[in-house]
C-alpha cells in the first residue's frame, strides 16, 4: 500500500476517534463547568471590593453594632401557658411549678415574658421590701430580683403580661408560684399581732392563716381553754400548706381562742393565737312585704301600716320608716316584734315592725317605705295610702 494511501487511512481513523469521542460526551464537561459556576454563592471566590462580592467594612460595621448595644439575656419564650422562669444560673432558665423551696437568705431572680408586664408579690414585700426587692422592665420580659430573702418572703408571687401598660389582670397572660423561704428558726410566718380577732359567720367559711415557711412541716389546730386538740377531718375543717386552715361550717361550739402548731426536726413552734367570736350571720339581705291595714282612709281615721322580714333563727333586723307625716313634724309610733314561725316545712324568724298613725290628716297620703337592714345588707318595701274627706250626706226629700 503506497504512502497516499496509508495517509488517508490514519486521516480517516483519527476522525472517526475524535467523532465517537464527540457522541460520548455530548459537550458534558462544558455544561458541567457552567452549572458550578451558576451553583456557587454570589460572590464567593471574589476578593473584597470586586463586583458583585461582599464589602468589607459590611461585617465589622455589624459585629461593631453588637458591640455597641448591650443586650439583657432573656428567658426563652416559653411554649406552655405559663410566662413565668426561674434564673438558676447565668443565661440558664427553667420553667417554675405550682411551689419552689429556697433557703432564707438566698437570691431569687424570676423573669416574666411579656411586653408589658405587672407583678404581684406577698404583701411583707410591699412594705419592707424596699431595698430588697428589685422590679426591671425590658422590651420583651421583665426581671424580679430578691435579696436578703427572710421566712416572711414566703408566698405567691406572681405576673401577667398584655400588650399594653393599662391591662387588668384577668385579660392578660400569666403565670404564678409559691415560693417557701425554709427558715429552721421561724416555722410560722412572722406576723406582727400575739393575738388576732377572727368573725366566726354562720353561713361564710372562715381562714385561719397560719401559714408555714417550710412545706414539710407537720400542722395541726389547737384550742387554748380547755386545752385540746381541734380534729381536721378535711370536711369541716381543712389545712392548706399555702394557706392554713380553714372553717368550712362554723358553728358556735368553735368559739374561743385557737392556735397552730408546727413540728419539724425536733422543733415545734407555735402561731399567733386567734380570738374566734361567732357571730349569727344572715345568709341574704332582708327581703321585706309592705301592707296597709287600708289603701284609703277617711280624714280621721286611725291606720297602720306594717313591714314583715323572714329570715333564720336569732337574726338581728333593723327597721326605719319614711312616710309622708314626718314633713308635717308627726312623730313615728312604731312596734317591733319577733316571732318563730313555720313556712314550707321550715322554721324560720318572722320579724316585723308597724307604725301607726292616728287621727289621719290630707299631708298623711302618700308613700310609706319600711328599710330592713341585716348584716347582709338593706331591703326597702313601699305601699301607697290615700286619704279623703268623709262622704257628703245628701238632705232627705220632704
Amino acid at each position: 500500500m503506497g504512502p497516499r494511501a496509508l495517509c488517508f487511512l490514519s486521516c480517516c481513523l483519527l476522525i472517526c476517534v475524535i467523532s465517537a469521542d464527540f457522541q460520548e460526551h455530548g459537550g458534558t464537561p462544558q455544561a458541567l463547568k457552567k452549572k458550578d459556576v451558576k451553583a456557587a454563592s454570589p460572590g464567593a471566590g471574589k476578593p473584597p471590593g470586586a463586583p458583585g462580592g461582599r464589602k468589607a467594612g459590611s461585617d465589622q460595621r455589624r459585629k461593631s453594632l453588637q458591640m455597641k448595644t448591650p443586650v439583657e439575656p432573656a428567658a426563652p419564650s416559653p411554649r406552655g401557658p405559663s410566662i413565668l422562669t426561674q434564673v438558676v444560673g447565668r443565661g440558664r432558665f427553667q420553667k417554675v411549678g405550682d411551689s419552689l423551696s429556697l433557703r432564707a437568705g438566698e437570691p431569687l431572680e424570676l423573669r416574666c415574658w411579656g411586653k408589658a408586664v405587672h407583678w404581684r408579690v406577698p404583701a411583707n414585700l410591699g412594705e419592707e421590701g424596699e431595698g430588697r426587692l428589685r422590679i426591671r422592665h425590658f422590651r420583651q420580659h421583665s426581671r424580679l430580683q430578691l435579696v436578703n430573702s427572710t421566712g416572711a418572703d414566703t408566698g405567691e408571687y406572681s405576673c401577667w403580661a398584655c400588650q399594653d401598660a393599662a391591662c387588668p389582670e384577668d385579660q392578660g397572660r400569666q403565670g404564678k408560684t409559691f415560693i417557701f423561704f425554709t427558715d429552721p428558726e421561724e416555722l410560722f410566718v412572722p406576723t406582727e399581732n400575739y393575738y388576732e380577732m377572727v368573725q366566726l359567720r354562720s353561713h361564710q367559711p372562715v381562714l385561719l392563716p397560719c401559714q408555714v415557711t417550710n412545706p414539710l412541716a407537720q400542722v395541726t389546730l389547737h384550742r387554748e381553754f380547755p386545752p385540746e386538740e381541734v380534729p381536721v377531718d378535711g370536711t369541716e375543717i381543712s389545712f392548706d400548706v399555702k394557706k392554713g386552715f380553714t372553717i368550712h361550717r362554723p358553728h358556735a361550739s368553735l368559739a374561743g381562742s385557737l392556735f397552730c402548731l408546727a413540728s419539724l426536726g425536733g422543733i415545734r413552734q407555735i402561731s399567733t393565737k386567734y380570738m374566734l367570736i361567732y357571730i349569727n350571720y344572715p345568709s341574704s339581705s332582708p327581703k321585706p312585704t309592705i301592707q296597709a291595714s287600708a289603701v284609703s282612709v277617711l280624714l280621721g281615721e286611725n291606720f297602720s301600716v306594717t313591714c314583715t322580714v323572714l329570715s333564720e333563727l336569732e337574726i338581728a333586723v333593723d327597721f326605719s320608716w319614711e312616710y309622708p307625716g314626718q314633713k308635717l313634724g308627726r312623730p313615728p309610733y312604731v312596734s317591733e316584734q319577733a316571732d318563730v314561725v313555720r313556712r314550707a316545712g321550715r322554721v324560720q324568724q318572722e320579724a316585723g315592725s308597724t307604725l301607726y298613725v292616728e287621727e289621719a290628716r290630707a299631708g298623711d297620703a302618700g308613700f310609706y317605705t319600711c328599710r330592713a337592714t341585716n348584716l347582709q345588707g338593706t331591703g326597702t318595701a313601699t305601699t301607697y295610702v290615700q286619704v279623703t274627706q268623709s262622704p257628703q250626706v245628701s238632705p232627705a226629700l220632704s
